[in-house]
């Protein structure tokens, strides 16, 4: 007999949550209050859609110290040690190249094609194009004891990390409330225990490109996972079909090679960043990469091939035909 579950689903940071409580025990409730208040507060505090969110406020004179909430400190401390152990493949100061792009504002991308206006096409013929991260090291400061940030010369893009993070926060809330607990906000993931039937928890990979079948279905006991994908968010600006993917070595959007990448790993933070990273690093070297780190990465290129990393092997309990 499956087990009573508790589900909860509200919309924030741009995408659907969901929080399911397997086998709930009396205080599920409570926690799932507290859970979701505290991803509505990684929201506000996080989010660059707001020019009054903290993040915001810090952004528009970044060389400055900056006093600010809880989340949105740890949000900044996570970030630079992602970009130090991606070796800058992660580097979130991208701001000014979203916006540049068209991406200065919440699009409507679930009501169908998106067309934007862009400043970066004619400000790289003019040579104003917006400053990129390139070879320049991100140096922030942190003052712990003031919970104080200096973020640098550049404005950051909390987006995708901040979600993993969120996701993470609202789990460890969740975390033995019930005999099974999912967390999860577009894509990203976290799976405690071993799901409804006791014999994991089930999660389909999307093909990206658009198909209602998946590409693959994962098996996964206490473990996270995210996806970096090119599927919906996807605009034309100036006749190019862009993405939200930027390289901070160009301040372009990735075109890798890559539709997306999925990650398995004990973080969903980490997960997230990595996804992204293997993304960018490219449908030549991101099978190698993520072996050479041990990371569970499942890959569908521009072809729509699918190729899987040595540790994700074992995770994948069906997949399409196509592989590599």
């Amino acid at each position: 007999m499956r087990p009573h579950e508790i589900t909860r689903t509200f919309r924030s940071m741009a995408t659907d949550v969901t929080m399911r409580v397997v086998a709930p025990k009396p205080d599920a409730i409570a926690a799932l209050d507290k859970a979701e208040e505290l991803i509505r507060r990684v929201a506000a505090s996080c989010t660059r859609f707001d020019p009054t969110s903290a993040l915001m406020r810090a952004n528009a004179a970044p060389r400055r110290w900056h006093e600010v909430p809880v989340e949105l400190y740890d949000a900044l401390s996570e970030a630079h040690d992602a970009y130090v152990s991606t070796d800058g493949l992660f580097d979130p100061r991208v701001l000014q190249s979203l916006e540049a792009w068209g991406y200065d504002t919440s699009l409507p991308f679930r009501s169908g094609p998106v067309t934007t206006t862009s400043t970066a096409a004619t400000g790289v013929r003019a040579g104003r194009a917006p400053a990129v991260p390139g070879k320049r090291r991100w140096r922030p400061k942190f003052d712990l004891a003031k919970r104080a940030v200096r973020i640098g010369a550049l404005p950051v893009d909390l987006g995708g990390i901040g979600k993993g993070l969120a996701v993470r926060w609202a789990a460890d809330v969740l975390s033995g409330t019930g005999k099974a607990v999912l967390v999860e906000a577009g894509g990203d993931l976290n799976a405690e225990g071993a799901g409804p039937e006791g014999e994991g928890w089930l999660v389909g990979v999307e093909d990206p490109r658009g198909s209602e079948t998946p590409m693959a279905v994962l098996r996964l006991t206490d473990q996270a996972c995210a996806t970096s994908s090119v599927r919906l968010r996807t605009w034309t600006v100036d006749g190019r079909k862009v993405n939200h993917i930027v390289d901070p070595r160009t301040g372009d959007p990735a075109e890798t090679g890559l539709l997306s990448v999925t990650v398995v790993g004990p973080d969903v933070a980490r997960a997230e960043v990595w996804s992204k990273s293997l993304f960018l690093a490219g449908r030549g070297r991101v099978r190698q990469l993520a072996d050479d780190h041990g990371i569970a990465a499942l890959l569908i290129d521009t072809d729509g091939v699918i190729g899987l990393s040595a540790a994700m092997r074992p995770l994948v309990t069906w997949q399409a035909d196509r592989g590599w």
